[in-house]
Order: structure tokens, then sequence, then C-alpha cells
């Protein structure tokens, strides 16, 4: 996938666009990119119009992911072409010279793929209507998707994020398509879990992005091609230290390693139980090795 963000010039094809913010890379979005990209049997090339997403998200909201994550999702979708300049760049443009400069002149657009709720141009005068009706002005044809609801549920960046606030994180996983995840460099802690016979690996928990209930949970840790079983707590372990950023603290299962300095996927599963404060650090322990067989045991169940 080709980042075309700071490419002023005309693409050398014709494109199928995907529109949206796609803060999430969640089902919904998916449907939307993966439209797009079906247009390649048309002899277009797919691509995505999105924004830095800490541009757009209202001042203190949060994010389900960090720009880069969100780039690595997209790219999985056989995108050829990404452009995701800040909001900022493009705000003041009316609706029409969006289409126009950007869409028309600039990605040489053949499909605008959207949402329902789709808006554009300055103060959001544009909607999926409005797009459609310039798109046969300007050469290109529109395709109006529908939400899309799973269960009783729509899928959507708000209603996942109240999951994942909540714990709740089979169903947040559900409605992403795949594990909420750490995906940060390994950070030195205190290193108290070697001592203990649990040595952990330390992330932080990237600003700006939706943090989890504070508790303990089943893991899937995905490093060097190979995938661990883990248990995670994400805090700021009150019973060792006076820590006040959020971070995620892993035990990998059967995983023997230096890893301080790597990066590593951090996929969340299941909540186990909240975080606490222990009377003493052997009670801590104790309940280390009850969250290590509990997670264990969860492995060998499938």
């Amino acid at each position: 996938m080709k980042d075309i963000t700071t490419e002023y010039t005309p693409l050398p094809v014709r494109t199928a666009v995907a529109l949206g913010v796609f803060d999430g890379v969640h089902l919904g979005h998916r449907l939307v990119i993966d439209k797009a990209v079906s247009f390649a049997r048309d002899g277009v090339s797919p691509a995505v119009f999105t924004f830095r997403s800490d541009t757009v998200v209202n001042k203190g909201s949060e994010r389900l992911l960090t720009d880069a994550e969100k780039h690595r999702r997209i790219s999985q979708r056989k995108v050829e072409y990404v452009c995701s300049p800040d909001f900022a760049e493009v705000r003041d443009m009316t609706a029409e010279e969006f289409v126009r400069d950007v869409l028309a002149a600039r990605l040489r657009c053949r499909y605008a793929v959207c949402g329902v709720d789709f808006r554009f141009g300055k103060n959001a005068q544009g909607s999926a209507d409005t797009l459609r009706e310039l798109g046969e002005r300007y050469g290109f044809k529109t395709v109006v998707l529908d939400k899309l609801a799973l269960g009783s549920e729509t899928v959507s960046s708000t209603v996942i994020k109240e999951h994942i606030r909540r714990g709740e994180i089979v169903r947040a996983n559900e409605l992403l398509g795949y594990r909420f995840s750490v995906r940060e460099e390994v950070v030195h802690g205190a290193g108290l879990g070697r001592t203990w016979d649990f040595p952990t690996i330390n992330q932080l928990l990237p600003a700006g992005v939706t943090v989890p209930k504070f508790g303990v949970y089943c893991s899937r840790v995905k490093y060097g091609g190979s995938t661990y079983t883990g248990v995670t707590n994400i805090g700021v372990k009150p019973t060792v230290g006076k820590q006040t950023a959020p971070a995620a603290e892993t035990y990998i299962i059967d995983f023997n390693g230096d890893l301080y300095g790597r990066t590593v996927q951090v996929g969340l599963e299941r909540f186990l139980r909240p975080e606490r404060r222990f009377e003493s650090i052997e009670e801590l322990r104790r309940q280390i090795a009850s969250d290590i067989a509990e997670a264990s045991a969860a492995r060998q169940l499938g």
C-alpha cells in the first residue's frame, strides 16, 4: 500500500475510493473498504481517503487505534493507495471543492464508497446524497452502504469503545472483527515479576486510545511469527508502586526470551477480574498464579 498523503499530482490510474475516518477499521469500516477493493475487477485501483484520526476526533475523546495501527490494518485489506491528511487541510473546502479537487482531480476517482451517515465539506455540509449528485457531475459513481448490525447492535466506534471501557472485551472483539490489542514497544518495568518467578513484559498504553477497564485479561501474544497465551494486567499496579500512567503488563505462558525494545502485539480476549490492591506481595503472587492457571485452562479448552 502506497501512502500518497504528501503527493498532490494526479494518480496515474483510476481509483475506487473508500471514504471515512475509519478510526477502528472495525467490521462496519471494513465493509466500506472491501466494497472499494471489489471494484479492482473493473480495472481500477482501490484507495482509501481518510484523516489522521487525532486531528478529527473532538478534544478529549479517544480513538480505537493509533494511526500507525490504523494504516497497518487498512493495508491488510488489499488497498493500493491511502491518503490521510490532517483534517485541517480540507476542512474549509466546500463539498464541491473536495469532490472536484481531491476525488476527481487528485485521486481520479471512478467509484466512491461511503457509509449512509458520511458527511464532508465545510461544516459537514455534504451528505452521501450530495456525494452521489456531485459524482455524476464529476465523472464517478457513488455507492452508499447501510450501517452494519451485529445482533441487536449497530457496529460503530462509539458502541465498541463503551464495551471496552466496561471490560466487555469479548463483545468488543466481535464488533471489531479482531482482538483489541496493544501493539507497542516493550519497556523496562520494576522487574518485580522476575523475582516472583513470573517475568512479564511492560508496554505503555498509547495516548489518546481507548483504555480498557482496569483489570486482568486472558490475552494472545504475537511475536516472531508465533502466538502465545498470556495474562495481561491493564492498570496502574496499585499493590507494588505509585505508577499513574496506565500500562499493560503481560506474563507470557511458555515463553523465554528478552523482548525489551521489541514491538509486541498483545490482544485481549477475556476479562478475568478487576484490578485491586492486595494486602501483601505474597497474596498478589498467589493471585497471579491463579490467573495464569485460569488462562492456561482456557487455552486447553480452545
